[in-house]
């Protein structure tokens, strides 16, 4: 019963963007919780910020972990982010954004996986709509997005669309926890309202499957990917810390960009902390973990030996 009344005090301040807003009374349990029984919470390093020069032509792949579930990718000069948070989240953080939105010059594209508040965040897509061409979501997500008068675009599961010499394929994601709590929202959510990318770049494949329990025919059976957005954060509604090294051994060369961790000042919290360290102890080829500071580059490359 304690695990289920913590669970749902996580649900509950995950905000859904289709209007629903975490309520005073919870967030001050919550805060009190904090203050009455704090627990170790690993934190990332330090950010590394950075400016224009990050979107700039480039003959490689580079890739910047943005704190939360968010990313930067920057494939020989075609730019995207999935799931950026860099403002305006309803929680206390622990990091520093490593670029304001102000500051991004130009953005071909922002993929985002699910209509959650830390990954699909409404004042960081408005602030860079300016300066993006096109946002790519769920068809759900698509309609939050058009409330915005964002330029987005819906798909389905499975579906395939280009950014630049990228090509992304929708993936299929299990987080549809709203149904498991009645009065969290008036909406029956289906499956296919959130999703992971697979992007298939120049210079090696990105997978980020989103937030997501195991689906074991889909998450252990991919072609090898060249990285993974990587979260293994323990709880229920995502991989789970157990299924997370599943996930990554089922895939032992890969590396592993951690996201989902070190960015939320939620000790007790089970989605926002994971603990690179414990993950090390866990998984075979543990020195393929990247616990990247935000803003910190990652240079893709093809792995050289590929899982048969």
């Amino acid at each position: 019963m304690n695990r289920l009344i913590s669970q749902l005090a996580i649900l509950l301040h995950i905000t859904l963007v289709s209007g629903m807003a975490t309520s005073g009374h919870a967030q001050s349990t919550a805060d009190s919780s904090r203050k009455s029984a704090k627990k170790y919470q690993a934190s990332s390093p330090k950010a590394r910020p950075f400016g224009a020069e990050a979107f700039s032509a480039s003959t490689k792949t580079t890739v910047r972990w943005l704190g939360f579930a968010g990313f930067l990718v920057n494939s020989r000069g075609t730019t995207l982010m999935v799931d950026p948070v860099l403002e305006g989240f309803d929680m206390p953080v622990l990091i520093d954004p490593p670029i304001a939105p102000r500051a991004v010059p130009h953005l071909d594209a922002i993929l985002v996986t699910h209509g959650d508040n830390d990954h699909f965040s409404i004042p960081t897509c408005r602030d860079l709509a300016p300066v993006t061409t096109v946002y790519h979501s769920t068809l759900y997500v698509d309609s939050l997005m058009k409330t915005q008068s964002l330029p987005s675009v819906g798909h389905r599961i499975g579906d395939q669309f280009t950014v630049g010499p990228i090509r992304v394929t929708v993936t299929p994601a299990d987080h549809a926890w709203q149904n498991a709590y009645p009065g969290t929202s008036k909406r029956f959510f289906k499956p296919e309202d959130c999703a992971g990318f697979w992007l298939e770049t120049p210079d090696g494949t990105i997978w980020a499957p989103g937030d997501s329990r195991l689906i074991a025919d889909h998450h252990l059976t991919r072609p090898t990917p060249d990285a993974i957005f990587f979260d293994f954060s323990d709880s229920e509604w995502h991989f789970g810390l157990q299924n997370a090294v599943k996930v990554a051994n089922a895939y032992p060369n890969t590396p592993l960009l951690l996201c989902h961790w070190g960015s939320v000042d939620a000790p007790d919290f089970t989605p926002f902390n994971g603990d690179p360290k414990e993950l090390a102890r866990l998984i075979v080829n543990p020195e393929r973990i990247r616990a990247l500071a935000p803003g910190e580059p990652f240079s893709l490359k093809p792995l050289k030996k590929q899982r048969q």
